[in-house]
């Protein structure tokens, strides 16, 4: 079946060839994903990708498989786009009303987005490689694929391929067009460049997904965030708690600065109403601001990292992220606040 279908994609059968390719989508979108660090620039490098390969199945000899001749063209068509990109720049804070402190330091990784979990379903229970070093839902947390994006393009690449999806060093070399002592080199010093960025050892690790330890910090944090409670918020959060927000360079390290930053947010009358979902294997939540009309505007998505039963990292993305959650940019009047307005006198 797959030979048959190989040989009419070679003759230009459209549906053939979306019949071979389609099963491998997803994990091809996290693999850009991971080594682009931005949702959108994920997919858009994908289309070229699975564009070339249709212009190029031509050339696919059967030497290796479908699937490690796709990693390799979506591979090198990440590259291209790592080596030419202007990566979204950095944003000026534009919150009016609200002085931010002074941060901890500036955030390299401006142009980082969220992977939405409703997408993940299929591509990270993939086939891996005996080489592989990290479990898939590690490698799609927020804070490793920050990691990643400050090595250079072809250790990113080579970590991603060797560590996470487990293909022999032969296999990246030939992906990459390099030797195979070449790809050793580079995935030593991709290595040491990622230990230098995860400090993960001797660490409690977070709850597990949906499980009832996850879902009462969760629901704390939304009570302590939705009601202004400072103190309440606080007490959640880790003493070397970290929050950035892209691509807003800010970024801020320490439970006293975090709890500055929220006071300042609400001490200026802003209130929010969360919205949960999930993001990169963690828990996440559409926030809206609630406007005297009652209407309630997005004005962002935020990503908790979790550390036992202590918030470790809170990263807060633009609005624009919202659709691809499924959100709304805006949520309509409560019920019982659109009652109150009906029963208004004139």
């Amino acid at each position: 079946m797959g030979a048959d279908l190989i040989s009419r994609a070679q003759a230009g059968d459209g549906e053939a060839f979306r019949a071979l390719t389609e099963p491998h989508r997803r994990e091809l979108q996290v693999h850009c994903y991971r080594m682009l660090g931005s949702f959108q620039d994920a997919e858009d490098v994908l289309q070229e990708a699975l564009l070339a390969a249709w212009r190029g199945l031509g050339g696919f000899d059967g030497r290796a498989s479908l699937r490690t001749w796709l990693y390799r063209i979506v591979t090198n068509r990440c590259l291209d786009a790592l080596r030419s990109a202007s990566r979204r720049p950095a944003k000026v804070w534009d919150i009016p009303g609200v002085e931010p402190p002074e941060p901890t330091r500036l955030g390299e990784v401006v142009w980082l987005e969220p992977y939405p979990d409703a997408l993940l379903e299929g591509a990270i229970q993939v086939p891996l490689g005996p080489e592989a070093r990290y479990e898939q839902t590690e490698s799609i947390s927020l804070a490793f694929v920050t990691a990643l994006q400050v090595l250079p393009p072809r250790q990113l690449a080579v970590l991603v391929l060797r560590d996470v999806l487990g293909f022999r060093a032969d296999e990246v070399a030939d992906m990459l067009g390099v030797t195979v002592e070449s790809v050793k080199s580079a995935l030593k010093r991709a290595r040491a460049g990622l230990q230098r960025r995860l400090t993960v050892a001797d660490r409690e690790p977070p709850p597990a997904a949906g499980s009832p330890a996850e879902d009462a910090l969760v629901a704390k944090f939304v009570s302590a965030y939705e009601s202004a409670d400072i103190a309440a918020l606080v007490a959640l959060l880790t003493d070397d708690v970290f929050m950035s927000m892209p691509p807003l360079p800010l970024e801020y390290e320490g439970r006293d600065v975090v709890a500055r930053f929220c006071a300042d947010l609400f001490g200026s009358g802003r209130r929010f109403d969360l919205v949960p979902t999930r993001a990169n294997g963690q828990p996440a939540f559409g926030a809206y601001l609630r406007a005297p009309t009652g209407i309630r505007h997005g004005t962002g998505l935020y990503v908790l990292a979790l550390r036992g039963d202590r918030i470790c990292a809170m990263t807060r993305f633009e609005n624009s992220v919202l659709p691809s959650f499924g959100l709304p940019r805006s949520l309509p009047l409560p019920p019982e606040t659109g009652m109150k307005l009906r029963r208004s006198p004139m």
